[in-house]
């Protein structure tokens, strides 16, 4: 073999080294494409499975103001009750 085949023979062999590693790029690159989908539709399940979870800080926050109205309620309930029933305060004498 001359010179000139030898080269031609190495520069095949590296062009098909190339191009299966280029096809097996190509395959991981649509692994990887399908993979990302799929969890972009998990990552959209999940957020709308956890809103109610968010939702949460609203509903603590209104059941501390129930709770704060409920405690003021109470007191004018009791202040009204002691106002009615002419009795005083824990510190008087009835």
């Amino acid at each position: 073999m001359t010179l000139w085949a030898w080269g031609f023979l190495v520069g095949i062999v590296v062009v098909l080294v190339v191009a299966v590693l280029l096809l097996g790029i190509l395959q991981q690159a649509r692994r990887i494409h399908r993979l990302a989908q799929t969890a972009s539709a998990v990552v959209g399940k999940i957020d709308v499975n956890t809103r109610s979870v968010w939702a949460l800080r609203d509903t603590n926050r209104v059941a501390a103001e129930i709770l704060h109205g409920a405690a003021a309620i109470d007191a004018n309930a009791s202040a009204i009750v002691a106002a009615v029933s002419h009795t005083h305060d824990a510190h008087g004498a009835a």
